[in-house]
């Protein structure tokens, strides 16, 4: 089985465990796409779904890893690849002098990102009429696996002890939405100010856009090095349906936040989540996809996970030939507009894990 094809279907079909404690690292709750597993397939890392509906239905089984972490993929008994499972971060031992642990400041993502939600609360998550039907960031926090705000000191703590410690490579600093007119930006550029103090990490920020575009040159001197603006769908019925809260914000508003942040970050630096299987056609979100490039705006289009707990738990993940329908032109798009996932200095697109985009950004003459 080709390595692209294997990635591919196992972000959309997700993965068993023959041992559960190999998945004791996963990530359940937050944010963004959770209840995932880090692997390497030959020299790629992913997160692939494990604590999902469509996981525990899944045709692949991961046998339990030896001491090194390699693990066999099977599919039907047979097997189909050899895995590494990333090993438990030296950081993730430690805790802060007032007693906190470092992997309630901060974790480990795919294989050496390091990633936090600075305000674990939004106010888009605080009504049930205004939620994203994805999101799941208050569930780490009512499990205790995280604290509400993590403080500038203690960011800067957890980086630094991340890179010296287990290598981290670059970091991303996403937040629930605050009230403000800043939309989180201003918590963000505090955060990565004292950072790049602690550490030389090349940083990633991630929130809604904010009313004044003065707050992406405010991010940037801060040390914020690529910003992610999240549009998640693509088109308004779907937006209003699965994100009534978020979709308040216009997406000309988007477009204007979008054009002003790559003027500051750079073409390729500004980039944007968008979850297939929404409700979104192929169509869309190649045609949203498009028009993200021709601004200079990188598209990081991943298959939507179910995770356990949300409003959409049940709904089914897209299959991956719907996934390879868009991935497949997506990623020659990409490539025709001078920009690659390998070229973004910090963030979700350069990891790539949650996608097989960056695959496919490698095909020649598609």
């Amino acid at each position: 089985m080709h390595e692209q094809s294997l990635i591919n279907d196992l972000q959309t079909k997700g993965m068993r465990l023959v041992d559960p404690r190999a998945g004791h690292e996963a990530r359940r709750g937050g944010a963004g796409p959770s209840d995932h597993k880090a692997v390497t397939i030959g020299d790629t890392t992913v997160m692939v779904p494990v604590h999902t509906a469509p996981a525990f239905e899944s045709p692949f089984l991961i046998e339990a890893p030896d001491p090194d972490g390699r693990a066999r993929v099977l599919r039907d008994g047979e097997e189909v690849a050899k895995v590494r499972f990333p090993l438990r971060p030296r950081f993730y031992d430690l805790s802060t002098t007032d007693g906190i642990p470092y992997n309630q400041i901060a974790t480990l993502h795919a294989r050496d990102v390091l990633a936090t939600t600075v305000l674990q609360t939004c106010i888009r998550y605080e009504s049930r009429k205004k939620t994203c039907q994805f999101c799941s960031i208050g569930q780490s926090l009512a499990a205790g696996r995280t604290i509400a705000h993590k403080t500038p000191a203690q960011l800067a703590e957890v980086a630094k002890a991340a890179v010296e410690l287990d290598g981290i490579k670059h970091m991303v600093l996403t937040t629930g939405t605050p009230r403000g007119p800043d939309r989180g930006a201003a918590v963000l550029a505090e955060s990565a100010r004292a950072i790049k103090a602690a550490v030389n990490l090349p940083i990633q920020a991630q929130c809604e856009p904010p009313e004044e575009d003065i707050w992406h040159q405010r991010m940037f001197a801060a040390g914020v090095d690529s910003l992610g603006m999240h549009l998640e769908a693509v088109t308004q019925e779907v937006r209003e349906r699965i994100m009534p809260g978020k979709a308040s914000v216009p997406l000309a508003k988007y477009f204007s936040s979008f054009e002003a942040a790559v003027k500051v970050f750079g073409h390729g630096q500004v980039s944007t989540y968008i979850l297939a299987g929404l409700g979104d056609t192929p169509e869309t979100i190649l045609n949203m996809s498009e028009k993200l490039c021709g601004m200079g705006v990188y598209p990081f289009v991943v298959p939507f996970v179910p995770i356990s707990g949300t409003p959409l738990e049940s709904h089914p993940a897209p299959s991956s030939a719907m996934m390879a329908e868009i991935l497949r032109p997506l990623g020659q798009m990409i490539v025709r507009a001078g920009m690659k996932s390998e070229d973004i200095k910090a963030g979700c697109g350069k990891c790539g894990a949650c996608s097989a985009l960056s695959t496919f950004e490698k095909l020649k003459g598609v």
